[in-house]
């Protein structure tokens, strides 16, 4: 008899969807690769449900990861804390075009600066987008940030998949200013930045970005190399 995982399978689907949408991939692409019905796959994504332990690595395998990120038994683990899976893990430089495109869609990011000459940097996480190729986000009025603000910054970002050992760092250097001119209008407008942190954070930072530079690491597939 297969032994089931059980659990909030709430959660388990809401996994499976973030990290199908984050492959672009279809129902019927993880359900091909996971041998399974496609409308289960749709299924299990809205529905609590139960995995056999061979379903549930077949779905992980599907998916690039690995069973425990998918019922979330790692989440209190630092990234890439695990061994890799990858053997020997390549590194390829990205072009500013490929940092862009990885970038664009928002999320959490790091803002670092120099307070004073002499001092080490503060690193600060926020929830950023991107705006017309700059880094945008919102931060308190008396904040260290605006404080700062304007002058040198730069802002990282980057993404780690422990399940498949690839990964990617984008870095943006540039200057950073409050933005209180006609495109401040556009920003609330156009763009949906909901700071993690409580508190009042209507500052909006504008980050240009003078140079950008990245890199990816993983395995050949990761890198796009032909493995032939």
């Amino acid at each position: 008899m297969k032994e089931p995982h059980q659990g909030d399978g709430g959660d388990l689907g809401r996994r499976v969807a973030q990290r199908r949408a984050e492959l672009g991939l279809s129902h019927d692409q993880v359900a091909e690769s996971a041998s399974m019905d496609p409308g289960y796959v749709a299924y299990l994504e809205e529905h609590p449900g139960s995995l056999s332990r061979q379903s549930l690595y077949r779905l992980a395998q599907a998916l690039r990861t690995s069973p425990a990120q998918l019922l979330g038994a790692d989440t209190e683990t630092p990234p890439g804390h695990a061994a890799t899976a990858e053997p020997d893990p390549g590194i390829r430089p990205l072009s500013t075009e490929e940092c862009l495109k990885l970038i664009a869609p928002g999320g959490v990011g790091r803002a670092a600066f120099t307070e004073a000459a002499g001092t080490s940097p503060a690193v600060l996480p926020v929830n950023y987008t991107l705006s017309e190729g700059a880094v945008v986000f919102r931060t308190a009025a008396d904040g260290v940030i605006a404080r700062h603000t304007p002058g040198p910054m730069s802002f990282q970002v980057d993404r780690i998949d422990g399940g498949t050992s690839e990964g990617w760092s984008v870095l943006a250097t540039g200057r950073a200013a409050i933005v209180n001119d006609a495109r401040l209008a556009a920003l609330r407008e156009h763009h949906t930045v909901r700071p993690w942190a409580g508190g009042e954070r209507d500052v909006w930072i504008r980050i240009d970005a003078e140079r950008i530079t990245g890199r990816r690491v993983g395995g050949r597939r990761a890198l796009g190399e032909d493995r032939t």
